[in-house]
């Protein structure tokens, strides 16, 4: 990972304007797929004041209440018309229209092998060692975790006061070894008007911040730490929510992934379908990096993937490592042949037809077990390349 210097990650709670639109897109996506499992979406969402506009393609036989999803969806985070949205008197549009024939014609083809990517573009996926099981850089992890419990814990009921809106943001120091620990920690939650600061303030020491603690992989970056915490920074975050900010589908493409520790290729995933290899291949390249770091060929994997609108092959793999075993020139050609990168391969292999989406649209898309592409079931076959 870093040595000598501090590195920052940040993550947004479900009921941050951008995550609200995440949600309602995958929401959205899901009931498309559990209807009709061949559904084409990519439906996106802005969000203002009382104001949500859906809009997209799709191409499927379904028949979706696209409002009703986002009125569940929005009543469900907790916004109930005194917190910055009201779902009952708010304005909806629908704008969701058929899917342009010149794409799906690179999609659609006589049979699945010759499926063709949903679009050009470059994806990358990635692992570390930094945290023992999980494969991922330690800041976004902890950041997103902190959302997490922060979410866990105001639907409960037990954080009284505290409203939807969220975010954080933390700052880990790495000495001359590379290892690491917290140095800040940045936090601001939406509240009633009437809590005080020191009452958030005693939330977020005495009740938050120790239930992150809880995982044994995370306590340790708090170990020996004489970390600084800011609540609130501005001294009042009452107006929040679509209210306070606008929000967007795919405007936190870095909290999805890995917080900034590798690139990103600019696509984003929510309310797109696996055809659309923005959201497929980025979960494949995860999948790639993931399970050679867990093969102990690398302590470190950043994987790139491109692809060509309508192409079934992808244009070009490459790999960056740290501490590497073989030569990247090797863990390509070995990429190439253990894991299927064709768009239907990468849909089949990791069964992305199935209506579960929802659950990546906050605290990041990696990380969490559950997910076909935090799987580690290829060290075997790569270890067998290698000959070990």
């Amino acid at each position: 990972m870093f040595r000598n210097t501090l590195f920052t990650s940040e993550a947004v709670s479900c009921g941050h304007p951008d995550k609200i639109c995440d949600q309602i897109s995958d929401a959205i996506l899901d009931e498309f797929l559990r209807q009709d499992r061949e559904s084409k979406v990519a439906v996106e969402c802005f969000i203002t004041n009382n104001l949500l506009v859906i809009g997209g393609e799709a191409h499927s036989h379904a028949d979706v209440d696209v409002i009703g999803i986002a009125k569940k969806i929005l009543t469900e985070i907790g916004y109930d018309g005194t917190n910055g949205f009201d779902p009952e008197s708010a304005v909806f549009l629908n704008t969701l229209h058929e899917q342009s024939p010149d794409i799906r014609q690179g999609v659609d083809r006589i049979t699945e092998a010759e499926q063709g990517a949903g679009d050009q573009g470059i994806m990358f996926g990635y692992a570390c060692n930094e945290i023992s099981g999980r494969y991922m850089p330690a800041a976004i992890t902890l950041a997103n975790r902190t959302m997490f419990v922060y979410d866990t814990l105001r639907k409960a009921g037990k954080l009284p006061g505290m409203r939807p809106d969220a975010k954080c943001q933390y700052t880990l120091k790495y000495d001359e070894k590379g290892e690491a620990k917290v140095d800040t920690i940045v936090i601001s939650l939406q509240h009633d008007e009437d809590i005080a600061f020191q009452t958030i303030y005693i939330y977020v020491t005495e009740t938050i911040l120790p239930e992150v603690m809880k995982v044994p992989q995370l306590a340790k970056f708090f170990a020996d730490s004489s970390y600084t915490i800011f609540v609130n920074p501005t001294g009042k975050f009452v107006i929040g929510g679509p209210q306070g900010d606008t929000g967007l589908t795919g405007r936190k493409i870095i909290v999805d992934t890995y917080g900034g520790s590798c690139p990103h290729g600019g696509g984003a995933f929510s309310g797109k379908d696996a055809s659309k290899v923005d959201r497929s291949a980025a979960y494949m390249a995860r999948y790639i990096a993931k399970n050679i770091v867990a093969a102990n060929i690398a302590q470190e994997v950043t994987v790139q993937l491109s692809y060509g609108i309508g192409l079934c092959e992808p244009i070009s793999v490459h790999v960056d490592t740290v501490k590497p075993n073989y030569p990247n020139s090797e863990i390509e050609k070995m990429i190439k042949i253990v894991f299927p990168l064709t768009p239907n391969g990468i849909i089949k292999h990791l069964n992305l037809k199935y209506p579960n989406y929802l659950e990546t649209a906050t605290y990041g898309h990696f990380g969490w077990e559950g997910h076909s592409w935090e799987k580690t079931n290829k060290v075997k076959e790569i270890k067998d390349y290698f000959g070990e």
